[in-house]
């Protein structure tokens, strides 16, 4: 059954740890800001000595091989903002994935708890098993 998904930063992260393939009746979206938040969040593992550059650039490129319709356009936007002022929060970065899942996907992908508790007032959320073809 196809579904679209919108994933978190840590889903990618995980996906190119595991070098995970995604079936191919799943189409993949986020926030333009995932780029930045992958490259940052390797750049500072390396940094760190938590992994070789080599490792960051084989991370980069799975995730850059990986279909992810990435959007960031004004209705977003907005959408993100609304979510961050309803929940409080001092910036909109987790709104925007809580955004474009309601915008443009099934479901939202993600590891992180407490942005999993938060999604849920305004998506269905699953984890990672349901991206990759389980029941997740």
């Amino acid at each position: 059954m196809a579904r679209r998904f919108a994933i978190t930063v840590d889903t990618a992260l995980l996906l190119a740890q595991d070098r995970a393939a995604v079936p191919d009746d799943h189409a993949m979206v986020a926030p333009t800001l995932l780029r930045s938040q992958v490259l940052s969040y390797l750049y500072a593992a390396v940094r760190r000595g938590e992994m070789e550059k080599r490792e960051a650039d084989l991370r980069l490129d799975h995730i850059r091989g990986l279909r992810i319709r990435l959007l960031g356009d004004r209705v977003l936007q907005r959408h993100a903002w609304d979510i961050a002022g309803k929940l409080g929060w001092a910036d909109t970065y987790a709104a925007e994935y809580i955004a474009v899942t309601r915008l443009q996907a099934d479901v939202l992908v993600t590891g992180d708890a407490e942005l999993a508790v938060a999604a849920r007032a305004f998506v269905t959320v699953c984890s990672v098993g349901a991206l990759l073809g389980g029941d997740g």
